[in-house]
């Protein structure tokens, strides 16, 4: 990938004056130059274009093809009537990103709806500027290592991605789950990036999707979708080559809490959300992990986080099942990565589930990165993943 293509939108010229409360600050003209620093770390050239009519934005994508190698749009409101947009994106036969500033699931029902998001390859809403960022991101992760992307169950959530390393296997399995808060404008196209790294080095991944709070998750159903996601590599695993005896759940933020409960699930019994495992993680890897929930909901870790995804399950039964501080000990080896520099969840997370960890026979390890913030820890070219990898190979 060499070049690609922003595109905005009617109104979107208007960034920086039009509802800041809801789109920030940012101009338009910042966010064009903010798109090209960022694709500039990919090497990447940048075009920009922005129009306020539909025939202008269609007329720009025609002329994208065999021209740009991807595409990040934002329709503004086009994108939920245009279907001469949709059949543009088609048309083109690149791969196109549709991203949205604001939560679009959380406003008029009627911007819920999308008609051009079934022509992109994927969709990012809710991370304001941001977005763009991890749109650009994901043109480049999808084009290094195009995943092939499996249903483990019926319904939109229930699906993962499947990468291959190129050598014979049987091959490692890392089962990747990411975080956000359990809310559902956070998406696995954060983990895409490790993703990329681990398939490099040998290993399958398998980064995984589930349903977030306001979008059908919580608690039981997102434990329940984890469980299942990790289950199905049983079926996946003959084609691929996969050696379930070394299959590594590592999550991320609250998706260190969704990896460290499925390494303990099968001692649950009765207790287990879903059914009881088919697959047993070798080993699980927190980073910059939620694993109290008791003490997060307490301190209102990401502003009410845990009480959203806990909903009106008794607390206590909730804890006992799903905290991670509540599952111990562990019976096979856990990593707790943390950086010191991370102000999402604080290191304190990491010291107090160590801490009480200490007990003869318990294979749980901390390892702290000085000065990592809480992204630290999925960005590969840092320190923190780096450590990361070193430990994986020991294991």
């Amino acid at each position: 990938m060499r070049r690609i293509l922003i595109i905005n939108g009617p109104n979107l010229n208007l960034l920086g004056s039009r509802d800041p409360d809801l789109y920030g600050t940012t101009t338009l003209a910042e966010l064009e130059a903010l798109c090209e620093q960022w694709a500039s770390v990919h090497s990447l050239e940048v075009e920009t274009f922005q129009s306020n009519h539909e025939g202008a934005l269609i007329d720009r994508l025609h002329k994208a093809s065999g021209v740009v190698d991807g595409v990040v749009i934002n329709p503004g409101a086009l994108t939920h009537y245009s279907y001469a947009l949709h059949d543009a994106i088609e048309a083109i036969e690149l791969p196109v990103v549709e991203v949205h500033i604001s939560n679009v699931k959380e406003r008029e029902s009627w911007r819920s709806h999308s008609v051009v998001s079934p022509a992109c390859v994927y969709t990012i809403y809710g991370r304001g500027i941001d977005g763009y960022r991890w749109a650009i991101d994901h043109l480049v992760h999808r084009t290094a290592r195009s995943p092939r992307t499996l249903a483990y169950a019926t319904g939109t959530d229930h699906q993962g991605d499947l990468r291959l390393p190129d050598t014979g296997g049987p091959h490692p399995v890392a089962v990747l789950i990411h975080g956000g808060f359990w809310r559902h404008h956070w998406t696995r196209d954060t983990m895409e990036a490790i993703a990329v790294d681990l398939t490099n080095r040998g290993w399958a991944t398998w980064n995984i999707e589930y349903r977030r709070v306001g979008l059908d998750g919580g608690y039981p159903a997102t434990l329940q979708d984890v469980g299942a996601a990790i289950d199905h590599l049983d079926e996946l695993s003959a084609e691929n080559h996969l050696d379930l005896e070394r299959v590594f759940v590592i999550g991320h933020s609250a998706g260190g809490q969704l990896a460290l409960w499925a390494a303990n699930r099968h001692r649950l019994g009765e207790d287990d959300p879903g059914a009881g495992p088919r697959v047993l993680p070798a080993a699980a890897i927190s980073l910059a992990g939620v694993t109290d929930l008791e003490t997060a909901e307490t301190s209102n870790l990401g502003n009410d986080a845990v009480s959203g995804f806990l909903g009106v399950a008794p607390r206590a039964e909730a804890y006992r099942v799903a905290s991670p501080m509540n599952l111990l000990p562990a019976d096979r080896p856990h990593l707790v990565v943390h950086g010191t520099g991370d102000d999402s969840v604080p290191i304190s997370f990491a010291h107090s589930y160590v801490e009480a960890a200490r007990h003869p026979g318990t294979l749980v390890e901390l390892l702290e990165i000085d000065g990592a913030d809480h992204f630290d820890p999925i960005t590969p070219s840092s320190s923190a993943w780096a450590a990361v990898v070193d430990r994986l190979s020991t294991l």
